[in-house]
């Protein structure tokens, strides 16, 4: 049997790309947008009520060409970053303090429970009563909503690495640094980017929450002016942005988890 040399097996490459792989997030948008245009047609509400999608489309182009949205869309997600940063660094460190002691846990425990029953409707005025209605008020709004999701990933993926190899880094005489980089980290490293991605999408209800409460700049004070004005293309307009702010950092979220778990796709290989 003859062999061509110059003939290469291609290995499967899971993470890459493939052709037409969005092709039904595409067509659900067009179906989406078509359902939308008929029940414009057909129930024949006023535009206040329900505008038609080119009414949205020409409401974005001046908000778009007058800089409106630009800016308000940059205050939104300065808030969302930075409460994102701030609640996943708190949640991170208290949730490993948790999966290391069990003391600690049942002593905090009642309290990050009781936190999480109350809503962050209910939280988010007091919080702009103490801190003000500027940006920090907001950023703490954010960091409440991702840090429980957050934390309880921190919790769960530190505790699930396997008792052995404990032992084996033990045996190793690695030191608690040593133990923290080459194992806690890596095994715990899928679920905790699983609650980071729940926390990334969240986070935009936060900003927005705040802002409802008291703002004058940021996609939510753009909703309460639209609302006000009647103007309910404008409140489709900032809707839609925050969507799409809310869908581009949960596809940077699971592009760093496909960067940063490449061993994992190669180890199934």
């Amino acid at each position: 049997m003859n062999i061509n040399p110059a003939r290469k097996l291609k290995t499967p490459t899971p993470l890459a790309p493939r052709l037409g792989a969005h092709w039904p997030a595409l067509l659900s948008l067009l179906l989406g947008l078509t359902g939308w245009q008929l029940a414009v047609r057909f129930t024949d509400l006023p535009a206040f009520i329900l505008p038609s999608p080119a009414d949205v489309g020409m409401r974005f182009s001046r908000a778009l060409l007058d800089g409106s949205l630009l800016r308000h869309t940059g205050v939104t997600l300065s808030e969302v970053l930075l409460g994102l940063l701030m609640g996943t660094a708190t949640a991170t460190v208290l949730g490993y303090l948790l999966a290391k002691s069990r003391l600690f846990e049942r002593i905090v425990a009642p309290y990050l429970v009781a936190s999480q029953a109350v809503p962050v409707v209910a939280i988010a005025p007091l919080l702009v009563i103490w801190f003000g209605p500027g940006i920090f008020s907001k950023i703490l709004i954010c960091a409440l909503i991702v840090f429980f999701p957050v934390l309880v990933n921190t919790v769960v993926g530190v505790r699930a690495v396997p008792s052995v190899l404990h032992d084996l880094m033990r045996s190793l005489r690695a030191s608690r640094w040593q133990v923290l980089r080459h194992l806690e980290i890596p095994a715990a490293l899928p679920v905790f980017l699983g609650g980071l991605r729940i926390g990334a999408a969240l986070s935009v209800i936060g900003a927005v929450v705040g802002e409802f409460v008291g703002a004058d700049r940021g996609l939510g004070f753009l909703i309460n002016v639209g609302r006000g004005q009647y103007d309910t293309a404008l409140v489709f307009v900032a809707i839609f942005a925050l969507i799409l702010l809310a869908l581009t950092l949960y596809g940077i979220v699971a592009w760093l988890e496909s960067y940063l778990l490449k061993w994992q796709a190669w180890r199934n290989q």
